[in-house]
């Protein structure tokens, strides 16, 4: 049933008997999903401004919907509930008093390419129903799609040769990272580079005003003011009790530091962080690219984020002696720490692309090791990576494929793709 059409009645059942968010680990029977179906945002792209979109090739839309739609359907046949983002934006916005305050900040946001034209802009898009209006919103606004005569000033007149007023948003479809779910609350993140800051802005507004979530007291860890970046593709969730958070190029040490007392100070489940450096590139984007969890004991790894004896930096953060700190312990080897952490006496490291060179290295581009766990020993993988998913079988790893063509072409996987809002415990 659509929760946007409940009834006042329905709604407070539906509160008292289920809260909507459950996420205690990375393996958990999953239960809900949010994802985006990728659209006109990325057909928007042109190679002239790919960097600035944060892509390295333009996807062909027909067969990236086509990828994406049996990826969808792959998690519904296991009778996951597949929520997209596309339908909660619409569904939150709703009302014409949050569709107004919501164009507000979108705009005040969007500010390095409005380029001052931020009136015309709100009342051509507020001229839309909601769901185009939201699509205008994901897919980017062209200058040319404004009348000339409503152009008053020079600023707005005067063509800077940048076809935008307000840029595509084609990293959308990556769900993990604009927020991410811990327990029964929510980190919502401030983002590291300009193109994706404002996808965070959805998961704000569906969290406070879509009526699924707007009926509970949802907890938000940190929220998106927070003014050093995090984002969702270095937090995984290994347990109940702990939670691991990469040191990347996308995520800041300040801000796991303060994650981490904020969750100390305001729930009692999760005990310790750990904080995970990895190489700070591209390659190596989040923690999710080269490190996920797809058993109790088993875990995918790319062997390049290790160093000299298999050394790294790890941090093991626990709750301070005062309620604004954090005491901080080192570890340099992961596989001892992970051991320690989760209580194992064994566990097994999967190396993406195996020990081969070029292999490891080409299906790590590929995202070889961001699987998605829907289950204990059940993984949704890109089927381009067939010696990381040979290897996962042969841990005894279910591993279902899906088509990847057009897909890895955003440099992300299964697990970027999604952003799980329920796993059983």
């Amino acid at each position: 049933m659509n929760s946007a059409l409940l009834t006042a009645s329905e709604l407070k059942l539906q509160n008292q008997l289920k809260h909507p968010i459950n996420i205690r680990s990375e393996i958990g029977a999953l239960k809900t999903v949010l994802i985006k179906r990728p659209g006109k945002e990325v057909e928007n792209l042109v190679p002239e401004y790919l960097q600035r979109l944060l892509f390295d090739d333009i996807p062909y839309l027909p067969i990236i919907q086509r990828e994406h739609d049996y990826f969808a359907e792959t998690l519904k046949n296991r009778g996951i509930e597949i929520l997209y983002l596309e339908n909660l934006v619409v569904e939150t916005l709703s009302q014409p008093e949050i569709r107004e305050q919501f164009i507000n900040e979108f705009l005040f946001e969007s500010q390095a390419s409005v380029n001052g034209a931020t009136q015309i802009l709100k009342e051509y898009l507020l001229s839309f129903p909601t769901a185009k209006m939201v699509e205008k919103i994901m897919s980017g606004v062209l200058k040319k799609e404004i009348e000339i005569s409503k152009k008053a000033h020079l600023y707005e007149l005067m063509n800077d040769h940048y076809p935008f007023y307000l840029d595509p948003m084609p990293n959308l479809y990556f769900t993990r990272d604009p927020a991410a779910c811990i327990g029964n609350g929510i980190s919502i993140n401030r983002m590291r580079e300009p193109a994706r800051q404002r996808e965070s802005l959805f998961m704000e507004y569906i969290i406070n005003y879509h009526p699924r979530f707007a009926g509970f007291e949802i907890p938000v860890w940190l929220d998106r003011d927070y003014p050093f970046s995090i984002e969702g593709g270095d937090e995984l969730i290994l347990s109940n009790e702990i939670v691991a958070i990469g040191v990347s190029e996308r995520t800041s040490a300040k801000a796991i530091e303060k994650l981490a007392i904020n969750l100390f100070k305001k729930q009692d489940s999760i005990k310790k962080v750990v904080a995970v450096e990895i190489p700070k590139c591209r390659a190596f984007m989040h923690l999710d690219t080269v490190f996920t969890m797809v058993d109790h004991d088993k875990f995918t790894i790319h062997p390049a984020i290790l160093g000299p004896q298999g050394n790294m930096n790890i941090y093991i953060l626990e709750k301070g002696a005062e309620e604004d700190n954090v005491a901080i312990s080192h570890r340099s080897n992961l596989q001892e720490a992970l051991k320690e952490v989760l209580g194992l006496s064994e566990l097994v490291l999967i190396p993406c692309g195996g020990e081969d060179e070029i292999a490891s290295s080409r299906e790590q581009w590929n995202d070889g090791s961001n699987t998605l766990a829907i289950a204990p020993g059940v993984v949704v993988t890109y089927d381009r990576n067939y010696i990381s998913n040979d290897l996962l079988r042969q841990q005894g790893i279910e591993v279902l494929e899906i088509a990847s063509s057009e897909l890895s072409r955003g440099r992300g996987g299964p697990r970027c793709m999604s952003m799980p809002i329920y796993r059983e415990n």
